[in-house]
């Protein structure tokens, strides 16, 4: 796994590449400006991008949302202090597949990076409350503005049932078994879903759903 870290922190960075090293990680590079990361993830095309979230000048919500303006597909990982709400649906929202806290065990900071780039979204386990919260009953984040056509028109009937699913938190696996279907069409779903409604990760179409009271069960 080549990761590219950017963190203003001079000591944090330095001792954060030692200990992605220690496990096998290669860290292609460590910057701590966020112009000088965008830069670097364009050049070195890494596996994963690990980015502060607390950075001067640029921070690191404007680097993430510059990376997809640019077309840079590649997981992003928000590794940060900041435990708000606010914070970490709007990281979602943009695009990171992780969201974690740099009190993180080493460990658990590893593990996290694989599952990332294994295709999965990532959020501290400190966070999985606020989380299943602003996913399952909307929190406190306000509705986006009204779209014109709303993009949940072109869904078809089968991936607005696997989005109201994947709201509800379940996996590939249960939905296949839920729907009768296999892994690899609901994979094929998902994917469906994500372009159509211009997002990143199934975490934010589940955000979308939920915002937009598309799945709501009577009684």
């Amino acid at each position: 796994m080549r990761v590219l870290l950017i963190d203003d922190h001079t000591l944090f960075r330095s001792g954060l590449e030692t200990l992605l090293e220690r496990h096998n990680i290669t860290v292609v590079a460590a910057v701590g400006d966020g112009r000088e990361g965008l830069q670097q993830a364009k050049a070195l095309q890494p596996d994963i991008i690990l980015l502060d979230m607390r950075m001067p000048e640029m921070n690191g919500l404007e680097v993430l949302n510059a990376l997809r303006r640019d077309g840079i597909l590649l997981p992003i990982v928000m590794l940060t202090t900041s435990n708000e709400e606010s914070d970490l649906v709007e990281c979602l929202r943009s695009g990171a597949q992780g969201y974690l806290l740099k009190d993180m065990e080493p460990i658990e900071l590893v593990s996290a990076l694989h599952d990332i780039v294994a295709g999965r979204t990532v959020v501290a386990p400190e966070l999985a409350g606020v989380l299943a919260r602003v996913v399952m009953q909307g929190g406190e984040t306000p509705p986006p503005p009204a779209p014109e056509p709303s993009p949940f028109s072109e869904l078809t009937p089968r991936e607005m049932e696997i989005l109201c699913l994947l709201a509800e938190g379940q996996s590939n696996k249960v939905i296949a078994r839920n729907l009768g279907i296999s892994d690899g069409t609901v994979k094929l779903h998902v994917k469906a879903i994500l372009r159509k409604l211009n997002v990143h990760s199934r975490v934010e179409a589940a955000v979308m759903a939920v915002e937009q009271n598309l799945c709501q069960k009577e009684g």
